[in-house]
């Protein structure tokens, strides 16, 4: 890690305060990790979900982004299936995973039952599925392999990240970190944050109390007449942190979202490159279900698509665009315009994630054996 990282490291971490709970989430991330590295098992940190930026001490107000935690709490059902133990670090009240199926949609839960004989039972018509999913999380219930921790800010990620990310580290190369969370780029300082709520109206402005003292740093977010004006400060960039000094010898994962196709692949070799980590998995935010590009000095690109019938639904999604970030399938002459009528005729619909997973167990297996090839010749 270089001289700036370990200096920005330290010094966010000494002026933005720890989270509450932190102390309970190390103990239980601690007691977790070293039952699975005694099984001998491969251990995931999935990072799902957005993170808020809050613009005041007892906040009211806070930046936010659009991630309903989708791709880590779909990812982290694969993981599992795969073998994995899970430790899901996830938005609070965003996706979960199993229960993702009845919940953040067009569909209230209640829609699914109803009352015979007095009991509440599962429609008919849910039965096959809705059984399939219990069943599934109760095998890894039953079998501790799910650990699921929560965060609100930009801070408590941090902070919960570090401290989990440590406690991984004598996992060795059997560890992967799959960053799936909306990261903020941008955050309010804590010495920068005003306390109470910011009024809107003129009459009722902050500031006055601090008029008289010269040290006090202008907020970050404050009114100026009638506008209010939002200065953020950039988040230090921690993935460096964490693959020369939190847990050098775990897999790492991380994602890379544009909606400009032409900056796609470019965003994510860049990102490769910069912080010499494993995998860089890009997505168009209009094509996000059906199609990513895996960008590895393994592999080099490699693009993963859901077959033209196998699509998953997607309210916001573009048919017309699958394939427009791949230059080699723009020259192929690629068929991405396709109707979204055929997804559920003949074979069932295919969660991308369902093939993304396998791929990275796949690279992970030859990492390990690299790794241990290494430890064999010192």
């Amino acid at each position: 890690m270089t001289d700036d990282a370990q200096q920005a490291e330290s010094y966010y971490f000494t002026h933005e305060p720890p989270p509450k709970d932190l102390g309970t989430n190390t103990t239980l991330a601690r007691e977790f990790i070293h039952r699975h590295a005694d099984e001998g098992r491969r251990v995931v940190l999935v990072t799902s979900g957005g993170t808020t930026v809050p613009l005041e001490t007892q906040t009211v107000r806070y930046i936010d982004n659009f991630s309903a935690g989708t791709r880590g709490a779909t990812s982290a059902e694969y993981f599992l299936q795969n073998g994995y133990a899970v430790i899901f670090l996830h938005r609070q009240f965003s996706l979960l995973p199993y229960s993702r199926h009845y919940s953040h949609n067009t569909r209230s839960f209640l829609d699914y039952m109803k009352e015979e004989d007095g009991r509440v039972v599962v429609d008919e018509q849910h039965q096959e599925e809705m059984l399939r999913v219990l069943r599934q999380y109760a095998e890894v219930k039953r079998e501790n392999k799910l650990l699921i921790l929560s965060y609100v800010t930009i801070t408590e990620y941090l902070w919960n990240l570090r401290e989990v990310a440590k406690l991984m580290r004598p996992l060795g190369p059997k560890a992967i970190f799959y960053l799936a969370a909306a990261v903020s780029d941008f955050f309010v300082p804590q010495d920068r944050m005003v306390e109470h709520k910011i009024q809107s109206n003129e009459e009722f402005l902050q500031g006055a109390a601090d008029a008289g003292n010269s040290n006090a740093k202008t907020p970050a977010a404050r009114t100026e007449g009638r506008s209010l004006v939002i200065d953020l400060e950039p988040v230090p960039k921690f993935l460096q942190s964490l693959v020369d000094g939190w847990a050098p010898e775990a897999m790492i994962v991380s994602f890379k979202l544009e909606t400009d196709p032409s900056m796609l692949v470019k965003k994510a070799q860049y990102s490769l490159n910069k912080y010499s980590h494993h995998l860089v998995i890009g997505n168009l935010l209009l094509t996000r279900k059906w199609e990513v590009v895996f960008v590895s000095a393994l592999d080099g690109e490699k693009w993963i698509r859901v077959p033209h019938g196998r699509r998953t639904k997607s309210f916001t999604g573009v048919p017309a665009l699958v394939g427009s970030a791949d230059l080699s399938a723009r020259q192929d002459g690629l068929d991405a315009g396709e109707s979204e009528k055929r997804v559920l005729q003949g074979e069932p619909a295919l969660e991308i994630e369902s093939v993304i997973v396998p791929e990275i167990r796949e690279m992970h297996s030859i990492l390990i054996e690299k790794a241990r090839k290494r430890a064999g010749g010192q």
